[in-house]
This record gives structure tokens, C-alpha cells and sequence, in this order.
């Protein structure tokens, strides 16, 4: 089925960012999308609170990524929050929403592999490369199964591709999808991506087909779809998309928005717990070697301090790992030169993960 969306819920799209997304400025965006009033100076202002840990939204279509952050940060009454890679207004899907000492290891999520389920609507491209476009060119050729399956190899592994016009890559200091606004052309240097996998997994008629894509950091599914459309002669773009898999977060760890809310509302009146809903901060990390430490090494670690690493119990390797004590995350930090040297400590003082999501992330 074929996910579409009133053009007025949607803005127009800005493609993937790598770029932490504070929100500091996002209940602005809230606030102009549901039509509310700033707060006025003799309103009382709610009491932020320090919460550490991962949420996985699974954003609803017509959303801007900006958006759900302000409002997760609302519905927790978080200090910080921030996101681990934009999701275009168009899709849907795991959107990893990073409260307190979690921003911290968004870099971690970013890095990892992303998993994508769309739909490619052949006949049609578009300046956007997805429906909320301008149509630029038509076809009325339609690929066959079998020409779609023969090219698919040559968007497999290290590829170069050209950022949509409609994307946060950045052009002598403006982004492009703001050039691309104000009508002018830019012309966008390819850059290499990495597609781990990508596969043809329905053809629901002829004018479109599913595809499901693994790719690594920086690619853009939507020039995905208008390069596939150029070579095969007959164009496309994107007509609805869906991020499965964000590094370690899969569809299992995402929440709806409905369900956080009722979720928010029950703990407002005491019959439930916001922990509930958090995953660990070290969740992000899981592709990095764990070190326990004593707690006479942590105290040391914790003011900034290097720790001599000796003695049997010595790790035999190098390079990042994170350190806990007593099971309690305390610091990433690099080992080198027989030392563990702190980079960055984390103050989990606050609400985190309850007990029961801590055991699910081992």
C-alpha cells in the first residue's frame, strides 16, 4: 500500500542530517505547527528535570524530526534532548531521541547502519525526489522486475551519489534545501556512501516497487530512487518510506507517539513510570568493548584523571571503550600507552531506564 499524506501536514524535506539536533529552539516549531501562542512572562514555567536515556519514536508521517523532539522533550520535561539523524517529514519510523547524558553518545548511533523500507513510483521525477515535489520529468516506460534486479548490483557497496537539491548539505554556507527554496540551481558534488544491501522485495504493479535498503552513513534513499529511475529510462521518486534500524535500535525499541503519551499521562497521575519508556544511554554503545573498573579507579576517572592500567587483570587492548562501575555507566575514555585516559563522564543523577529495559539491552 502506498503511504501519501495531506500536503499541508507536510513540510518540505531536508533530507538526512548527521548533525545533533538540539532543541533548544524546537518548542518555537511546536508552538507555530499546533497554532499555540508563546508563553507570556507571568505564566509559571515548568520545571525541567534531569532525565538520562534513549527513546525510539516511531515518528508518524507528517512530522518534522525537529518537532518530535520538542515534543518528547515536553512529555519527559527534559533539561536536553536531541536526535540521532533526520527523518524526512515524508517518512516514518525510528526516529532515536537522546534525553540528558544520552546527546552524548549520539555520535555512536549516527555512525552505525540504517535500515530503510520504501516505495519507488516509476513514471515521474520530481525536484524534491519524493511526492511533495514539482514534477521535472515523465516517462511512460515501466521497468520490468527482471531490469530492476539486473541493476541493483551497481548500487551495492561504495558508491558515489549526488545529494537531492532538497537536502541539508551545505553550499558555501547555506544549506541547499534553502538555495533550492529561493529557485536557485546548485550544482551538488557526489560524495561516496555505502550500501550494504539493497534488494527488490515486492513490485505491487507496474508504476511501483518496494525496496529494502541497508545502507551506511550520509546516503540519501530518496537519490537512491531518482538514480535508479535515470539509468532504468523510465524515472521515479520516492512515494513513502519507512526507517527500520538505526544502529543499534531496531522496530522492537520504537514507540509510537500515542502510546508515549498515554504512557506520559498515566505516570502524570501516578499509575505509571516514565522510566518505562527509556532505554539505556549504553545502549547507543554496543559495538564498544565494556571496562569495569574499581571504584577507587572510577573516583579518578570521575575529576578528569587518568588511570595506570597494570597487572594481570590489565585490558590486552587499545582504542575507545566505556567504563562502568558496580554496572553503572561512568565515562568513555581511550586506552593507550598502558593508561585509561576519560574523555567523556557521565552524571547519571536523575531519572534513567528502569531496572527491566537495563536487563533487555544486555
Amino acid at each position: 500500500m502506498i503511504m501519501t499524506t495531506a500536503n499541508s501536514l507536510i513540510q518540505p524535506p531536508i533530507g538526512d542530517s548527521d548533525e545533533l539536533a538540539t532543541s533548544h529552539s524546537a518548542s518555537r516549531d511546536v508552538n507555530a505547527a499546533a497554532g499555540r501562542q508563546p508563553r507570556h512572562h507571568n505564566q509559571p514555567r515548568r520545571e525541567k528535570r534531569d532525565i538520562h536515556g534513549w527513546v525510539v519514536l516511531d515518528k508518524p508521517i507528517g512530522m518534522t524530526s525537529t518537532h518530535a523532539v520538542a515534543i518528547v522533550k515536553r512529555l519527559f520535561q527534559a533539561k536536553r534532548a536531541g536526535h540521532a539523524g533526520t527523518l524526512d517529514p515524508l517518512a516514518s519510523g525510528g526516529l532515536p531521541i537522546a534525553l540528558g547524558e544520552a546527546t552524548k553518545t549520539v555520535p555512536f548511533v549516527m555512525d552505525g547502519r540504517k535500515r530503510y523500507r520504501f516505495t519507488v513510483a516509476w513514471g515521474e521525477e520530481r525536484d524534491t525526489d519524493d511526492t511533495e515535489g514539482r514534477v521535472v520529468k515523465t516517462s511512460e516506460m515501466r521497468p520490468s522486475v527482471e531490469a530492476i534486479s539486473a541493476l541493483l548490483p551497481r548500487f551495492t557497496g561504495v558508491i558515489e551519489q549526488i545529494p537531492p537539491q532538497y537536502s541539508a548539505v551545505k553550499v558555501q554556507g547555506e544549506r541547499a534545501y534553502d538555495l533550492a527554496r529561493d529557485g536557485e540551481s546548485v550544482e551538488l558534488k557526489p560524495r561516496c556512501v555505502e550500501i550494504h544491501q539493497l534488494v527488490l522485495v515486492e513490485q505491487l504493479d507496474s508504476n511501483n516497487s518496494v525496496f529494502e535498503a541497508e545502507c551506511g552513513k550520509g546516503t540519501y534513499v530518496r537519490a537512491l530512487a531518482r538514480d535508479l529511475g535515470r539509468i532504468l529510462g523510465c524515472f521515479g521518486h520516492i512515494c513513502a518510506l519507512r526507517r527500520t534500524v538505526v544502529g543499534p535500535f531496531g522496530e522492537n525499541d520504537m514507540i509510537p507517539l500515542e502510546q508515549l503519551e498515554a504512557l506520559c499521562d498515566r505516570a502524570a497521575s501516578g499509575e505509571g513510570n516514565l522510566a518505562d519508556a527509556l532505554l539505556p544511554v549504553e545502549t547507543a554503545l554496543d559495538d564498544i568493548p565494556a571496562l569495569a573498573v574499581t571504584r577507587a579507579d572510577a573516583a579518578r576517572l570521575h575529576r578528569g584523571q587518568a588511570v595506570l592500567l597494570r597487572g594481570r587483570d590489565a585490558p590486552n587492548c587499545s582504542g575507545t571503550v566505556y567504563v562502568t562501575v558496580a554496572g553503572r555507566l561512568l565515562a568513555l575514555a581511550e586506552i593507550g600507552n598502558g593508561e585509561l585516559i576519560p574523555k567523556r563522564v557521565f552524571n547519571l543523577t536523575g531519572l534513567t531506564a528502569s531496572p527491566a529495559r537495563n536487563n533487555e539491552s544486555v
